[in-house]
């Protein structure tokens, strides 16, 4: 077997252990999915209704078939908190969180990318040492804690931003109006995750440029009298940019997990927040359904970041080619 015939058949597996484990995990938690959803004064009769209704009458193997036939086909099953299709939930979520966390980390990365460099070529500088210590003090307090403190400055205090939701209610009438409603919700939910994602990506990026730098092929760049411009565009970034890619597409399970703090405390209508309350819900159908989707998210990540790790390097795909 060659390959990439390895990573898909890894992958595959991954995602039915991944299946087999969202399935048991909801099932022993401790509570009643049942009685999470009706009022307590409901009749044993209504409750053994609404088991029926759901499938939790059937035998153990049974409810795990019917897990996986929807799984696989998308469609999720009917969320026991809402009452609505899972699948209609989260169309309605997931453009929000793509927007969050896309719109966070591409200005995180960025930012990172061009600050880790600049403070790179500038040792001993003012700017490394706030590179330095911008990434310092990013790991230093959760995230949380950060989220609240603007909110309390920037919405409270000083309120140029909303408060809490994804738009206005009631929301504006009118295109153009909607469209800022909603661009002021986001913006201080993007600003603290970029505020506190941009100091790893600078410490990372500084680290790398300064090992690249010293490296010998970079020396005979210079001894050669190549100009600056060209060494760092067409021998530093390039060097530089696969592990980039790698560290980018990895990320980007772990961000989505984050969005679980982000949209809790912006009250934002996305799928963290979604996630956290079906699970303290014990809404089965709904977590199982955003673990899923996470799985899937990781595992495909991993395969891009193979994929374009080899289409960057052409070392790697020479190694690659001989197995």
């Amino acid at each position: 077997m060659n390959y990439w015939g390895r990573r898909i058949s890894g992958a595959l597996l991954v995602l039915a252990l991944v299946l087999v484990l969202n399935f048991l995990l909801f099932r022993l938690m401790p509570g009643d999915p049942v009685a999470s959803i009706v009022d307590p004064r409901f009749s044993p009769e209504a409750k053994e209704q609404l088991r029926r209704m759901y499938g939790l009458d059937q035998p153990l193997p049974v409810q795990f078939a019917l897990y996986v036939k929807s799984t696989l086909t998308f469609d999720f099953g009917i969320s026991f908190l809402t009452g609505l299709p899972v699948a209609e939930e989260l169309r309605s979520r997931v453009p929000n969180t793509v927007i969050l966390l896309g719109t966070s980390l591409l200005l995180s990365a960025a930012l990172g990318t061009w600050l880790g460099m600049k403070a790179a070529l500038r040792r001993g500088s003012l700017l490394e040492r706030c590179v330095l210590w911008s990434g310092a003090l990013s790991f230093s307090f959760p995230s949380f804690f950060v989220q609240l403190l603007l909110l309390m400055f920037f919405a409270s205090m000083i309120p140029l931003f909303p408060l809490r939701g994804t738009l206005s209610v009631p929301p504006p009438a009118g295109g153009p109006a909607l469209l800022f409603d909603y661009l002021r919700h986001m913006a201080l939910p993007v600003f603290s995750l970029v505020l506190l994602g941009f100091g790893g990506w600078a410490i990372y990026v500084r680290n790398l440029t300064v090992k690249i730098l010293g490296e010998d092929f970079i020396l005979l760049a210079r001894a050669r009298g190549l100009p600056k411009k060209n060494i760092l565009r067409g021998h530093v970034f390039r060097t530089m940019l696969p592990p980039l890619l790698t560290i980018f597409l990895l990320s980007l399970p772990g961000v989505v997990s984050g969005a679980v703090i982000t949209e809790t405390v912006f009250s934002l209508h996305g799928v963290g927040r979604f996630l956290l309350e079906a699970v303290t819900g014990h809404d089965y159908p709904a977590a199982g359904a955003a673990f899923f989707l996470l799985s899937l998210l990781t595992v495909t990540c991993n395969l891009l970041s193979d994929l374009l790790y080899g289409l960057t390097d052409p070392r790697v795909r020479l190694e690659r080619g001989r197995r």
